[in-house]
Order: C-alpha cells, then structure tokens, then sequence
C-alpha cells in the first residue's frame, strides 16, 4: 500500500510541474520542469531512505513490512527512466543554486549511468532482503547507499 501511494505522489508531482516551471520561455519551462521532476524523485528517493536508515541505526524499530516497502520503492524509483529528467544546461554552472547537478555529469567520461545502473541493481537486492531481519537488511542498505554515494560523489555540488 505505502509502495503505490509513493509511485501515485510521485506521479502527481511529475505531472503537475510543468505548471509550476519557472522561465519565460517554453524551453526554459521545459528545463525547469525537467530539474523540479529529478528534484522530485530524489526527495522520494530521500524519504525512503530515511526510514530505512532510522531503523538502521536502531533511532525506530526495525519493521519488516515497513523496511519491504520502502526498499520497494527504492527499487521502483531507481528503475523509472530519468533520461528526460538530465537536459543538457540543467546544472549548477547554467542554473546557480536551483540546482546542484554538476556539469561533470553530462561530460563523456561520465561515470553517471553506471551509477544509476549500480543503484538499479543494489535497490532492488535491498527489496528482497529488507524484510528478512535488521541484519539482512542493514547490509543491503550500506550496499544500496555506497551507489548513491559515489554518485553523489563526483556529480553533486555539496551545500553547506
């Protein structure tokens, strides 16, 4: 249940932010719009980790059917196609602080869909292994952690 009220938020958000896009002309609303959509996914991306990650450092009781579905959509989140959501010009050179996407990761030595691919693959390990006990857990969570990580790493501008 928590899993398809996720993908349904997740999908108004999506549809509903070309009307929130900031720009006076159509490509720059459509470049926003792609830039509030990818912040989208990574607040959901945030909000599901959070609670994986509480139950990881024992802040709330590790919950089986809780760990499942967040981890579930992790894994849903991460298989969604992001292609449109990473235009050329939607960075923090071309956008200032609307953004914190580095350039780097539009460069051809882009390490960036490797990432997501690692991601992809670690979230879903999670999903099986999430509702398996706190230790099961915990240990797919730092793998699926190390991807965001080393993505975050090399194509995220850091805020203080």
């Amino acid at each position: 249940m928590n899993f398809k009220l996720t993908l349904l938020a997740g999908a108004v958000a999506l549809g509903t932010l070309g009307s929130a896009a900031i720009g006076d002309s159509h490509d720059e609303k459509a470049l926003m719009a792609a830039v509030e959509a990818r912040q989208a996914v990574m607040k959901l991306y945030a909000f599901n980790v959070g609670q994986l990650a509480a139950m990881a450092k024992g802040e709330v009781e590790y919950d089986a059917d809780a760990a499942t579905a967040a981890a579930s959509n992790l894994a849903a989140l991460s298989a969604l196609d992001q292609s449109k959501l990473w235009p050329p010009g939607s960075d923090t050179e071309a956008l200032g602080d609307k953004t914190a996407a580095l350039p780097a990761i539009w460069q051809a030595d882009s390490m960036a869909m490797k990432h997501g691919m690692d991601l992809a693959n670690a979230s879903a390990a999670l999903a099986e292994s999430a509702g398996d006990g706190l230790d099961a857990m915990r240990a797919a969570f730092g793998e699926a952690g190390k991807t965001c990580n080393a993505c975050h790493k090399n194509y995220r501008q850091r805020r203080n």
